[in-house]
């Protein structure tokens, strides 16, 4: 079996029961995505990706603040998409892929986006670099990449740091330190970067407009 389809099972595996009290709990510990949907500049008719969507918590949060953009979700997990079904009822098109290798035209008939999400999501993703290429590559001329994400918590105390992490292994979380790096890197050839550091170091924001 490939990677692809053993991480695709281990998310389903991670989310078959969880996904069912996943937005209530989350909403503790995943800070700064209101921050980002709130900054984000969608206009009527955009079209706007949400790169492992989950159970499309943020898409619905997106459709309500602009109801006429279209909306996108691509996830690796088929258990997660049963939620985000469910909870967008046929309000974003949905569809069952690998971040860091997926056809849009195939899935949703766009080639480009002129928005694409990740929220808390390259965390999770065991090639997360590779993931951001890809969504560049499908980022429509004038177009912008949001991500918000754990930070390093640089500014938060050690104690507090080491066991942030330790539970998060549990889920297969890794926070990654060098994505601010990463999105700085891209922007310098690719775009301009805006973005901050949230909540002493706890999460990182970037918004980058090709």
């Amino acid at each position: 079996m490939s990677e692809v389809a053993d991480h695709g099972r281990l998310m389903d595996d991670v989310y078959r029961y969880q996904r069912l009290f996943y937005d209530i709990t989350r909403k503790y510990y995943l800070l700064g995505r209101d921050h980002m949907i709130a900054n984000m500049q969608v206009h009527p008719g955009d079209r706007v990706l949400e790169v492992a969507c989950g159970t499309g918590r943020n898409l619905a949060a997106i459709r309500k603040r602009h109801p006429r953009a279209l909306l996108f979700g691509l996830d690796i997990s088929d258990q997660m998409l049963i939620s985000a079904r469910r909870k967008l009822d046929g309000a974003a098109r949905l569809a069952q892929a690998d971040a860091c290798s997926f056809d849009p035209e195939a899935l949703f008939g766009e080639a480009e986006f002129d928005h694409i999400v990740f929220s808390y999501s390259l965390s999770m993703i065991p090639d997360w670099q590779a993931a951001l290429d890809e969504a560049m590559r499908h980022l429509a001329p004038g177009g912008t990449l949001h991500v918000v994400d754990f930070g390093d918590q640089g500014r938060l105390p050690g104690w507090f740091k080491t066991g942030l992490r330790a539970w998060l292994a549990r889920f297969h979380v890794a926070p990654r330190d060098t994505l601010g790096a990463a999105m700085q890197d891209m922007a310098a050839g690719a775009g301009t970067l805006t973005g901050q550091s949230l909540y002493r170091g706890y999460a990182i924001y970037g918004c980058l407009t090709r």
